[in-house]
């Protein structure tokens, strides 16, 4: 009994032996079994290895596909689901149990999550960028010895290199703008060379000749008191003589509002006439020479004139009040305005304004008592690209006016040869010209130790006086 017990234990011990190692075998085995089915999702790219599910986690993979491109994604195990944080961005279409297309829709960065058969998850941060290639492509073709290097992140292109002039980067950064869907998506780090410095000194020289022909013709006929009619007969243009005294009276004056009129007078059939018969041609001219010195890329101005008071009237605010009228002085005369900037090879490229005005008293406006003169102006504005003393001009600037005045005494100017006096005409001519010349030069300061020799005097001035023998100029 004592030896069947034995033998009955050492079975058991046996069987539990063997199962213990049964079990051992199945968890190595099963843990490997494990691990090959937890093997990872393999792309195209290349891709590391991820964790199985529990595991620590390296980081979600990148993918890189361009707008309107596609991009598969291959898995060595079955794929039950895929999920896209923005569909907007990127299309995720399953093609197999293994395989997932990609398919780029618009500018942007999304989350791709795909799970395995056996549960196990594969994160990627999928970056869409925009097509560069095109416009890689027409940079290199249109500018070929320029250095440009395009880049693209997500909707953003970022131009990046050397280029030759300001000029050259604007058009390139015009060619990337017209090629992207917004023009704020073109960031430009173009380089361009430091632009020449120095100074540019302006000559320019005005020309004005002023031309004007004046003819004046008319008469004006009167009777004095004295005779048996009294009366005058005119057109009322140039000033007629105003007669004095009562009509019927025997005496009497006359007073002449024109000293520049022809008078006729008969005494014995107490008859006058006053003839206005004048020509009078006039001629101005004016010639300036202004030099103005501005450094490259800087705006200068040039006034040779004067200021005129303009008033200006202004309202107090309050209900029923007097309004203040306020002076202010406007210039006028001979003005200009330029801004020249050097570029390479000596060129200059020149923004330029002459202008010239005068005051116009013929047009003038009297306010309150105040007289305001206006202006006649004559301006100019021209951009143009010249090389160092290279001179340009403007011309054609003419005005040229003809003014004709009639004035007739209805029925008895019609008749012929006759109406001539009873009609009075002012015929006014006025022809202005205007010529500008321009030259730009670009000056260096003289080196130290090197002055300019001053201008000569026709007279010399007092010398100085002189000290005393024995004393110095410090005592």
């Amino acid at each position: 009994m004592t030896r069947k017990n034995s033998r009955i234990e050492s079975y058991a011990l046996s069987a539990i032996a063997s199962l213990g190692l049964l079990v051992a075998v199945f968890v190595v085995f099963g843990n490997t079994t494990a691990l090959a089915l937890t093997s990872q999702i393999d792309v195209h790219t290349s891709v590391q290895q991820a964790n199985s599910q529990g595991a620590p986690s390296s980081g979600p993979e990148a993918l890189h596909l361009i707008v309107d491109r596609s991009l598969v994604v291959t898995s060595p195990v079955q794929i039950t689901r895929v999920s896209l944080a923005n569909p907007n961005i990127c299309d995720a279409v399953v093609v197999s149990p293994t395989e997932i297309l990609l398919n780029g829709k618009s500018a942007g960065a999304t989350s791709l999550v795909i799970w395995g058969q056996s549960g196990q998850m594969q994160t990627f941060d999928v970056y869409v960028d925009l097509d560069v290639l095109d416009l890689t492509g027409d940079i290199r073709n249109t500018f070929p010895n320029e250095q440009v290097k395009v880049t693209v992140s997500k909707n953003i292109v970022t131009l990046s290199g050397h280029v030759s002039s300001a000029a050259v980067a604007d058009k390139i950064l015009e060619l990337a703008q017209s090629m992207v869907p917004r023009k704020e998506d073109v960031v430009s780090l173009l380089e361009v060379p430091a632009p020449p410095t120095g100074e540019v000194l302006l000559k320019v020289r005005f020309a004005e000749v002023d031309r004007s022909a004046i003819r004046q013709l008319g008469v004006n006929i009167m009777s004095l008191p004295g005779a048996k009619n009294i009366g005058s007969i005119s057109t009322g243009e140039y000033y007629p003589p105003a007669i004095s005294g009562q009509l019927g009276a025997s005496t009497g004056g006359f007073t002449l509002g024109s000293l520049l009129n022809v008078f006729i007078f008969r005494p014995d059939i107490n008859l006058a006439a006053t003839i206005q018969a004048l020509q009078n041609n006039n001629l101005l001219q004016i010639l300036a020479e202004p030099n103005v010195l501005t450094e490259s890329g800087k705006e200068a101005s040039f006034l040779s004139g004067g200021e005129f008071p303009f008033p200006i009237l202004q309202s107090t605010g309050g209900g029923g009040s007097i309004p203040a009228i306020t002076i202010q002085f406007r210039q006028f005369g001979i003005r200009l305005d330029f801004t020249p900037t050097i570029l390479p090879d000596d060129e200059i490229h020149l923004k330029v304004a002459p202008e010239v005005s005068s005051l116009d008293y013929s047009n003038a406006l009297t306010i309150t008592g105040f007289t305001v003169p206006a202006l006649s102006v004559r301006r100019v504005q021209s951009e143009m690209e010249l090389r160092d003393g290279q001179s340009f001009a403007i011309a054609g600037l003419m005005d040229n006016r003809v003014t004709r005045q009639m004035s007739k005494i209805p029925g008895l100017g019609d008749i012929p040869l006759l109406g001539k006096i009873f009609q009075s005409e002012s015929l006014n001519k006025s022809k202005t010209e205007l010529l500008v010349l321009v030259t730009p030069q670009i000056v260096h300061p003289l080196p130290p130790g090197q002055v300019p020799s001053g201008p000569q005097f026709p007279m010399k001035f007092m010398p100085p006086a002189a000290a005393p023998q024995g004393q110095t100029s410090g005592q």
